[in-house]
């Protein structure tokens, strides 16, 4: 009896095991890394912009047919974390597309997992030139502005300005010294008698706020340059506040300072006059901006954006833009294939996935700082398309080794 009864639950068992494998064909799963815990202010929004495009794409039906599904891992700020998680993402989850990185080093690191292990991987944040050029490979592609591109937004103004003696400060890691190098190059082609009297890099998540301060005083320049974010830079902003280094008297230029993320921890302490790229959401009045923003506030509540949040919604585009591109396919091979040249339009405008450097042509905001409310926000804003940043594809072809 006992026998005869296991028997005829038998094909009831076998369509029960074989459900999880007819709903996996169904389904597209994006593998995510990203340092969710060192970097909340970031990641909460991005996490949430990246749940609401799959839910919207979801309701309309999926990607070529398929539901798409979220799977994140924290890296846990370490290049070497980040590439245990993915290959846990790939090897146990099974997961068909890779994205991620808010640091630049956890992004170089994931560009030469893609190579090395011919896997399609997007870098959503991480601002480090050689993630597409010195360390670029078939596999690789980026969304985000890179540091080339923050700083070139910023040249225009420094040229009128025209200053001679300029200070630069920038956490010295991989992205701040890129960011000054590429400042110091772009600027000195354009206005060739510019000196640089002082650079200050002090490390990253150790600033000490009064000597940076005192020696930007003792330079006595004319203007400065400002590649600090985060914890770094609401130390300077307060110590540079109480020591009169700001005001009219010294123009300052500061990267992604404009971000929400960097914004708010300031408050009303906000430098007023500096001139930054970032992201002023409250503001832009396109269409496809203003029905983002909406979806947004109405799946999350009426919180502020981040700048997080436009670009994990856009993230999640790009892929979907890119399978469909690649007829529906999520190997490695057929992905690279159609990110090459690959347009698509995000709620910030259309993009571009560059071919000759898997560069998106992601446009940046520059503005003005000014406190409204009791609140730093950027004014005076004007949008600056990706491709007028970036270097021509002759000069990419120096800079990026050959496939």
């Amino acid at each position: 009896m006992a026998f005869r009864a296991c028997f005829k639950v038998a094909p009831l068992l076998l369509a029960l095991l074989g459900a999880p494998s007819a709903w996996a064909e169904d389904v597209i799963k994006i593998g995510e890394v990203n340092s969710y815990k060192s970097q909340p202010v970031f990641t909460d929004g991005y996490k949430k912009g990246m749940q609401l495009a799959i839910d919207q794409i979801n309701a309309q039906g999926g990607v070529a047919g398929k539901k798409l599904e979220l799977l994140t891992r924290d890296d846990n700020a370490n290049p070497g974390d980040a590439i245990r998680q993915v290959e846990d993402l790939i090897n146990r989850e099974h997961v068909d597309v890779l994205a991620g990185a808010f640091y630049a080093n956890i992004g170089t690191a994931l560009a030469d997992y893609a190579k090395q292990k011919k896997r399609f991987v997007l870098v959503t944040e991480a601002l480090s030139d050689n993630i597409v050029w010195s360390a670029g490979n078939r596999y690789t592609y980026r969304l985000d502005a890179s540091t080339y591109m923050l700083t070139a937004a910023l040249v225009d103004e420094a040229v009128r300005l025209h200053k001679k003696r300029w200070a630069l400060v920038y956490p010295n890691y991989e992205f701040g010294t890129a960011a000054a190098s590429a400042f110091k190059t772009l600027l000195k082609a354009r206005q060739p008698d510019v000196e640089f009297v002082t650079e200050q890099a002090p490390p990253f998540g150790k600033v000490d706020a009064g000597s940076l301060v005192q020696a930007l005083v003792d330079a006595k320049p004319d203007a400065l340059f400002n590649a600090l974010f985060g914890a770094d830079l609401a130390k300077f902003v307060r110590e540079g506040t109480t020591r009169e280094l700001f005001g009219e008297q010294l123009p300052v230029l500061s990267i992604i300072t404009g971000q929400p993320e960097y914004l708010e921890p300031l408050k009303d302490e906000i430098p007023p006059n500096w001139t930054v790229t970032g992201y002023p959401w409250y503001s832009i009045d396109t269409p496809a901006h203003k029905a983002f923003v909406a979806a947004y506030q109405a799946k999350y509540g009426k919180e502020n954006l981040r700048f997080g949040s436009i670009i994990g919604y856009a993230a999640v585009q790009s892929i979907a833009a890119g399978i469909e591109a690649a007829g529906g396919k999520t190997d490695s091979e057929s992905l690279a294939n159609a990110f090459a040249g690959l347009n698509l339009t995000t709620p910030d405008g259309p993009l571009q996935f560059r071919a000759s450097d898997h560069q998106a042509t992601w446009g940046l905001y520059v503005g003005k700082l000014a406190v409204q409310d009791g609140a730093g926000v950027m004014v005076d804003t004007q949008y600056k398309p990706g491709l007028g940043l970036l270097p021509s594809d002759d000069e990419v072809r120096k800079l990026r080794p050959a496939e």
